[in-house]
C-alpha cells in the first residue's frame, strides 16, 4: 500500500513518524526561559548618563588621592645602605671573606624627629625569593612541629633536606638562606656619649604565623632534646634551638625566622626587623640628631650583585610610606574629569549641529 510523503509531516531533523505512533519533537518547551522571552535590562549610554559618571569619578578620586599623597609624605623615613661596595664605606672591609666576624659602624643624622612607634626594617635588592623552586623548598609539616616530618623532611627541601645523614631542621632553601646580620642603634648624646636605642624583637611577625603555622615539636623536655637527632641548616652558625634565650621566641617560633620564611613577591623588598616603641608622649621616639648604626656583617650579597639597607620608618592609618597609591588616585581622577570635559564639548558641538540641520531641512 503506497503512502503519500509530505515534508510538513516530518519531525524536525528526524525520520517520519510511523502511522499511529506518538510524534517526537526536538522543539524546546514553550517557556519564557527556553524561548528567550525573559525580561532583560540593557543600559542605554547617552550623554546624560555617561558625562556625570566621569565627573563624579574625578571629583571623588582626586580628593582621595590628594589626602593619601599628603598622608604618605608626612611619614618619616630614612634609608641607610650598608652594602659596602664603595671603598669609602665603613663596611667595605666586610666584603673580604677573610674578615670574620666583621663589625662596621655607620653614622647618620636625623633632620626631623620621629614621632610615635618607629619600625626598623632590613631591605635586600636583587634577591629573588619568588623563584618557584625556592618558594616550594620548605616543609610546612615540620615547621608546624610534626615529629614525623621533623625526622623525615619533605623531598621539596632537597638538596637541603639532610646533612651528614641527619635531617635538617628547618629544612629547605628558604631557611638555609635566612638573613643573619645584627643591627644595633645608638643615639649620640650631648657629651658624645652613645646611648643604646631599645629595639623590641617580639611582635614583628603575623599573629597567625606565630600562633598557628609555626610550632615547636611537642613535649615538656628542653628544646634541645625535642630537636635531638636533627642538625642545623648548612649556612647557619648555630642550631634552631639556640636562636634566642627566650623560650617563647626560640626554635621554629623565633619571630626573625618567621618573618624571613614569609617570602617576598619582588626582588627588592624589606622585612620588619625590630620595633622602637614610644615610651613618653612628651618626647619623640627618635629625636633629631646624630645616630650610630652598629652592624655585625654576616650576610653576603656581593656575589649576586645584591644590596643591603636599613630603614627606619613611622606609619600612618594607611600603613607605611607609599606615594604611588595617592598618585594613582589623582591620575585616574584627572583622566576621568578631563574625558568628561572633552565629551561634554563634543556633545555640545554636534548636538547643536544636528538641531541646525533638522531646521534647515
Amino acid at each position: 500500500m503506497a503512502m503519500n510523503y509530505n515534508a510538513k509531516d516530518e519531525v524536525d531533523g528526524g525520520p517520519p513518524c510511523p502511522p499511529g505512533g506518538t510524534a517526537k519533537t526536538r522543539r524546546p518547551d514553550n517557556t519564557a526561559f527556553k524561548q528567550q522571552r525573559l525580561p532583560a535590562w540593557q543600559p542605554i549610554l547617552t550623554a546624560g548618563t555617561v558625562l556625570p559618571t566621569f565627573f563624579i569619578i574625578g571629583l571623588i578620586f582626586i580628593p582621595i588621592g590628594i589626602g593619601i599623597f599628603v598622608t604618605s609624605n608626612n611619614i618619616r623615613e630614612i634609608e641607610i645602605d650598608y652594602t659596602g661596595t664603595d671603598p669609602s664605606s665603613p663596611c667595605y672591609k666586610c666584603l673580604s671573606p677573610n674578615v670574620t666576624p666583621c663589625i662596621c659602624t655607620i653614622n647618620f643624622t636625623l633632620e626631623q624627629s620621629f614621632e610615635g612607634n618607629v619600625f626598623m626594617y632590613y631591605g635586600l635588592s636583587n634577591f629573588y625569593q619568588n623563584h618557584r623552586r625556592y618558594v616550594k623548598s620548605r616543609d610546612d609539616g615540620q615547621l608546624n612541629g610534626d615529629p614525623t616530618a621533623l625526622l623525615n623532611p619533605s623531598k621539596e627541601c632537597e638538596p637541603y633536606g639532610r646533612n651528614e645523614d641527619k635531617p635538617i631542621a628547618p629544612c629547605g632553601a628558604i631557611a638555609n638562606s635566612m638573613f643573619n646580620d645584627t643591627l644595633e642603634l645608638f643615639q649620640v648624646g650631648n657629651a658624645s656619649d652613645l646611648m643604646p636605642v631599645p629595639l623590641k624583637k617580639k611582635g614583628i611577625a603575623w599573629w597567625t604565623d606565630k600562633n598557628v603555622k609555626f610550632r615547636n615539636p611537642p613535649g615538656t623536655d628542653p628544646l634541645e632534646e625535642r630537636f635531638k637527632g636533627t642538625t642545623k641548616p648548612v649556612n647557619w652558625v648555630k642550631p634552631v634551638y639556640m636562636l634566642d634565650s627566650d623560650e617563647d621566641n626560640n626554635g621554629f617560633i623565633n619571630e626573625d625566622f618567621i618573618v624571613w620564611m614569609r617570602t617576598a613577591a619582588l626582588p627588592t623588598f624589606r622585612k620588619l626587623y625590630r620595633l622602637i616603641e614610644r615610651k613618653n608622649d612628651l618626647h619623640p621616639t627618635l629625636p633629631a640628631g646624630r645616630y650610630y648604626l652598629n652592624i655585625t656583617y654576616n650576610y653576603p650579597v656581593h656575589s649576586f650583585d645584591g644590596r643591603k639597607r636599613m630603614i627606619l620608618s613611622t606609619i600612618s592609618w594607611m600603613g607605611g610610606k607609599n606615594p604611588f597609591l595617592g598618585i594613582a588616585y589623582i591620575t585616574i581622577g584627572s583622566i576621568s574629569f578631563l574625558l568628561g570635559v572633552v565629551l561634554l564639548v563634543i556633545n555640545h558641538k554636534y548636538r547643536n549641529s544636528s538641531n541646525t540641520a533638522d531646521i534647515t531641512i
